[in-house]
């Protein structure tokens, strides 16, 4: 986090399907999403809705290729990330400027459903070596992953009770 800087959480429905590109060779997605509050009116005795504010949110790098795949216009989700303001001129001369929501993480929303779960394949070194050379050679290729990352989770067991003793 910077200072400064303006995070959001927004609870929602996808307005538009999302579109993807890549950008200077970086995955990027972006869509339309809806949020309309509901508040309980007591003089009608029932929930009214209020006026949708609608924004447009952009996700970068896996998260943009794994938005394409798993996200539909309707969908509820739930996405967090950082307002941005976007600012140009047209061809006109006139100032615009319009509010993105830059998202770092979003889900579907399981208070309005069910979904399942696919883990992404285990990413490659930043350091590549040639496919013919030695080096390669030396290194076997991954064919499978551990179901957690090592550093991520502590395989140490802890202990049930106060006074359980230490393994």
């Amino acid at each position: 986090m910077s200072l400064g800087d303006t995070y959001l959480t927004v609870l929602g429905w996808i307005g538009s399907e999302p579109d993807f590109k890549e950008i200077r060779q970086t995955p990027h997605a972006s869509f339309r999403l809806g949020s309309t509050p509901r508040q309980f009116d007591r003089s009608l005795n029932t929930y009214v809705d209020k006026p949708t504010t609608w924004y447009t949110v952009q996700c970068w790098r896996s998260l943009a290729q794994n938005a394409f795949d798993s996200l539909r216009v309707g969908h509820p989700v739930i996405v967090t990330g950082r307002l941005r303001t976007h600012e140009w001129t047209d061809d006109s001369g006139e100032q615009h400027s319009r509010v993105i929501l830059e998202a770092f993480s979003l889900g579907h929303d399981l208070n309005r459903g069910t979904t399942t779960f696919a883990k992404n394949a285990p990413r490659t070194d930043s350091v590549r070596t040639p496919a013919g050379s030695a080096e390669s050679a030396e290194r076997p290729t991954e064919t499978t992953a551990a179901p957690y990352p090592p550093d991520e989770y502590s395989v140490a067991p802890l202990p049930l009770s106060a006074t359980a003793e230490a393994a």
